[in-house]
């Protein structure tokens, strides 16, 4: 590791994207690596075994390319992996969670909805921080079914997208909630429908500006941001097809790199 490292960040497809693009905005002169392992989305329905192997996958692969730190930018592969992640490589390892904390303090109908794959609900790791935050306070927890594969393909506003979020929010409209969180890095892609779907009242929460300020805290806690300032180096690689990832980017491409690559 050294200062001129890239930071590594991976996720079950393109969706942590989104954590990239906060990471950027944040720290604009570090070189970065994302890996968007598509093939293998989502992470949600599959089980902690293979979320486990799969995060392990993309670890090596990033260590490999020389990463000094390592974002787990999905809520699943961090809830499932991260631990077993943090126990075997010598390397700061960041993940994501959704932002139960802040929704459960600011709450004032004292309802609040959690919008995220099967694979984050169930874990262990949720589990344990919604009931430390939320004793007095209702969830209402919803699986995002069919989501990811509609960002995936880049479908972010047809009609079966809007069809799907209005299936989904129902409950959570139903149940008065005034925030909603995000537990999957795809979903900052469909706020703006989100928005259009639910109350005017209620506040959307998503993990993205959190992780980028504490990548930013142990960079500096370790002397490893990167001095130069010369423009960075934004690699983005996939193992399936580059259209989406370049879809979700297009403002930055002129300064990104998106390449097909098997891992």
């Amino acid at each position: 590791m050294n200062k001129n490292s890239p930071i590594g960040i991976f996720d079950s497809g393109v969706g942590g994207s989104s954590i990239w693009q906060e990471i950027h905005k944040h720290l604009p002169h570090e070189h970065t690596i994302y890996l968007a392992d598509s093939k293998n989305a989502p992470y949600g329905n599959k089980s902690a075994e293979e979320i486990t192997e799969l995060s392990i996958k993309n670890t090596e692969k990033l260590l490999h390319l020389g990463a000094k730190l390592i974002v787990v930018a999905c809520n699943t592969a961090t809830t499932n992996a991260i631990v077993t992640l943090r126990q075997n490589y010598n390397i700061p390892i960041i993940g994501i969670e959704p932002a139960i904390k802040p929704a459960a303090l600011k709450t004032v109908s004292k309802s609040i909805g959690i919008l995220a794959t099967k694979g984050t609900l169930s874990s262990a790791l949720f589990s344990a921080t919604t009931r430390e935050f939320t004793k007095d306070i209702s969830v209402v927890e919803i699986i995002g079914e069919g989501l990811v594969p509609l960002i995936e393909a880049g479908n972010l506003d047809g009609p079966e997208m809007i069809s799907l979020l209005k299936k989904h929010t129902e409950p959570m409209i139903s149940a008065n909630v005034d925030y909603v969180v995000l537990g999957c890095s795809h979903y900052p892609y469909i706020i703006p429908q989100l928005k259009e779907i639910l109350p005017k009242n209620v506040t959307i929460i998503d993990s993205g500006e959190a992780v980028a300020r504490q990548t930013k805290t142990v960079l500096q806690s370790l002397d490893l941001l990167r001095e130069e300032y010369t423009p960075p180096k934004l690699q983005f690689f996939t193992n399936a097809k580059t259209d989406t990832l370049k879809f979700l980017l297009k403002k930055y491409s002129e300064k990104i790199s998106v390449e097909n690559c098997d891992f």
